[in-house]
């Protein structure tokens, strides 16, 4: 056991860049963006020039804890609208394009927006306005704090952005899917919030880089897009969500199936509970979420690891969080993370349990996070 830097020097901790670096890949010489990431999952087409961003539905308000209306209040309350659903997400996108072209025909001259996953939705903005310069705040690292303060500024797409941003808000608080989420007692759709620009990122494949096949399974668009850009292949496993609400054991499955039957020399699950959870500081919910992929997700590959030693086969894991979520602040925090490896050729260090404390006192310190994956393949002095 040890702890990994996941966040370089320069960069904000975030499942964009930690992720990337846990991966293998160091964000100083590969990350463009996040959003560009997220677009390479759903396959959205984007020239060299185009800037990629990312918009989230939110919800804001007046205060952090309800009842809520579909007026704009002045604090984040909720980067993602109450965990709307994809479906309704996308009548919402849908309405909010054809308003864009109404009000601000200008500002939305060569946007183009695809909807993800729930709340997260991907605008290319293929104007050939440049956001070289533009500064964006993720709405997740704002919870309860005024958002008017954090809209794009810098560079000249700045004040087309925010237009178009200030631009939803007519069209949102009026529609009939915020109406019924209301009368639901759920979070309305407030704002279209518009962060994590980038270019399309060019990345060289897992396998050239480690002579390996892999495969991802995840309900995040933004794992998928690196992914995709690692050349892995996405596995679909029915019953995935980014929330609690997942299927735990499905995934364990998947990913056990995915290293002795499915032809892969490694395989990535991803599990979000936790980082939404946290987000929106219930920590009940975290540490269920945490208990669980424990029991359905460690426990079956542990269990594999153990029965391929019966079989003189070498398999081994590596288990760790990107980042750490706060419950506390509802935020990101850039402290190193504990990680553990076990199976094939991997000796104790002095560990007794997987906790925070026991991986700072084994005193393995992985100083870039990039270099982890080289450690984890025995590659380490490669």
């Amino acid at each position: 056991m040890g702890v990994a830097k996941t966040t370089p020097p320069g960069f904000e901790a975030g499942s964009d860049v930690c992720s990337m670096s846990l991966l293998g890949y160091d964000p100083a010489v590969y990350h463009t963006g996040r959003a560009p990431l997220e677009a390479a999952s759903l396959g959205v087409q984007s020239g060299p020039a185009d800037w990629i961003f990312r918009l989230n539905l939110v919800t804001t308000g007046a205060g952090v804890r309800g009842p809520y209306s579909a007026d704009l209040g002045t604090l984040m309350i909720d980067h993602s609208a109450g965990a709307i659903s994809d479906s309704e997400a996308r009548v919402l996108v849908a309405a909010l394009v054809e308003h864009w072209k109404r009000a601000e025909p200008e500002a939305a001259r060569g946007v183009q927006l695809t909807p993800g996953v729930s709340y997260r939705n991907i605008l290319v903005d293929a104007s050939g306005r440049s956001s070289a310069n533009l500064r964006t705040t993720p709405p997740h690292e704002i919870p309860g704090e005024p958002w008017e303060a954090k809209l794009p500024a810098g560079g000249p797409s700045a004040a087309v952005l925010c237009r178009l941003i200030l631009a939803s808000r007519d069209v949102l608080r009026d529609h009939p899917v915020n109406a019924a989420r209301l009368a639901a007692g759920k979070r309305p759709a407030t704002l279209a919030w518009i962060w994590g620009q980038g270019l399309k990122p060019s990345m060289p494949s897992f396998r050239q880089r480690f002579g390996m096949k892999g495969a991802m399974i995840t309900a995040v668009d933004l794992l998928a897009g690196i992914a995709s850009c690692m050349g892995w292949d996405r596995l679909p496993v029915p019953g995935v969500t980014s929330y609690h609400d997942t299927d735990y054991a499905a995934q364990g499955r998947a990913a056990v199936e995915a290293v002795t039957a499915g032809g892969y020399d490694i395989v990535c699950c991803h599990v979000e509970a936790p980082d939404e959870a946290s987000h929106q500081a219930d920590w009940k919910t975290k540490v269920a979420a945490i208990e669980s992929i424990d029991r359905h997700v460690i426990g079956p590959v542990a269990e594999c690891i153990r029965n391929l030693e019966k079989q003189g086969e070498g398999c081994r894991a590596l288990v760790l969080p990107d980042h750490y979520t706060l419950v506390s602040t509802r935020k990101h925090d850039a402290t190193p993370v504990p990680f553990l490896v076990a199976g094939a050729g991997v000796g104790r260090n002095g560990a007794s349990a997987f906790s925070e404390i026991q991986a700072a006192k084994a005193g393995l310190v992985i100083e870039r996070g990039h270099d982890l994956m080289n450690y984890f393949l025995g590659k380490a002095n490669q």
